[in-house]
Formats: C-alpha cells, sequence, structure tokens
C-alpha cells in the first residue's frame, strides 16, 4: 500500500494511520533528509527480526533509530553536555550520531560495545511519526539484499512490497547517505562522511 504524504505539511490523518501500523507490528518506507528509510517499532523484537531478515543483514550490525527531539534523545542516551551542544547545533540534519546506549534501548539494538546509532532527521514526516507514537522508530535505509538504493516508491513497491506493510511516499529525495558521528568524552570521531557539513567538527 502506498499513501501520498505532503512533505512540508504532513496530514495527521495519513501520520496516524502509519503510526497505527507501526503500533500493530508493521514495516513501512518513509522518506527521510538522506534516504528512503524502512522503520518499525524499537521495541517490537519480532518485527525488528523481519526486518533483519529483509535486508539480510546479521544482527551484530544494529539498526539505527530515529528520536523526535533532544529530550528523547536523553532518554536512549548517555548524553555529555559536549555531545549535547554538539547536537544541537546540527540537528535536526543529516547526521546518526553513535553514543553509549541506556537500558531504554532494547539489547538488539545495541552493538557490543553498547553503543547506539542516533537520527533527528530534518524532514517534517519522519518527524511527524515518532512524534505520534511518542517513541523512536528504526530507521535502515531502504535497499535490496544485495545492497541496491532504492530511490523512489516505485522501485521500492517492486523490489520489498511483498515484505512491508505501508509505503510512504514523501516525493524525490537526495538519496545521499547520513554523516555518521561518535561522540565519546568531549571528543567527535567521524565514522563515515556523508551529506552533513563536517567542518565545525574538525
Amino acid at each position: 500500500m502506498i499513501i501520498t504524504i505532503n512533505p512540508e505539511n504532513p496530514q495527521p490523518r495519513l501520520i496516524s494511520k502509519a503510526s497505527d501500523i507501526i503500533k500493530k507490528g508493521g514495516i513501512i518506507a518513509y522518506p527521510t533528509d538522506t534516504f528512503y528509510g524502512l522503520g518499525c517499532d524499537i521495541f517490537n523484537k519480532s518485527t525488528i527480526n523481519r526486518l533483519y531478515h529483509l535486508k539480510q543483514r546479521e544482527t551484530k550490525h544494529p539498526f539505527s533509530f530515529i528520536c523526535s527531539d533532544l529530550k528523547n534523545i536523553a532518554t536512549y542516551c548517555n548524553v555529555s553536555n559536549y555531545a549535547y551542544k554538539t547536537m544541537k547545533r546540527l540537528l535536526p540534519g543529516p547526521y546518526t550520531f553513535v553514543l553509549d546506549g541506556t537500558k531504554a534501548v532494547p539489547k538488539i539494538l545495541k552493538s557490543k560495545r553498547k553503543t547506539v546509532g542516533i537520527r533527528i532527521p530534518d524532514h517534517p514526516i519522519c518527524l511527524a511519526i515518532v512524534t505520534e507514537l511518542s517513541q523512536p522508530v528504526i530507521s535502515t535505509s531502504a535497499t535490496t539484499p544485495d545492497g541496491k538504493i532504492l530511490t523512489n516508491v516505485w522501485e521500492i513497491e517492486e523490489e520489498l512490497g511483498h515484505a512491508i506493510d505501508l509505503i510512504i511516499d514523501g516525493g524525490p529525495i537526495s538519496s545521499e547517505p547520513s554523516t555518521v558521528v561518535a561522540i565519546t568524552d568531549n571528543e567527535a570521531k567521524i565514522i563515515r562522511e556523508g551529506k552533513g557539513d563536517i567542518r565545525c567538527l574538525l
């Protein structure tokens, strides 16, 4: 099923529809400020395992997830003053921050080092969904098992439509990866350079 949501002013009725599908254990495809993403409830282990199977990805490489705001991040991560100031300057935006996870994060989403990847994309649709849910949503790029990036809803429907419950058409997006930044103590380390500007982190 494909629904079209206004990327600038998401219709509340349609956001509620997407949120309900997530609450019921569904997987959705949705636009972000980098790629179209695949998402589900971070507390539904069986659905997360479905997503790992769909992506043919090992659980030792955990998915990142989207939070609604910095206060929400503090529930799921240990945020130092340095990390808070850095994220406040850059978010919402095309960055994934790797931080130490708290006990609120399910084990399936933590790395061996107990870290997690957090995003607050600069895109009204995905932010509206996590706000409606009052909890984070998994964020992994919409790709085929062999790694092909699916850049529009028609490709997503053709390749993954049989395995997901909803596709949100939010119009064209840039299809560039996020910049991944690991923050430990008072230091930021660039793990992957992507769409986000890293000059302020150097």
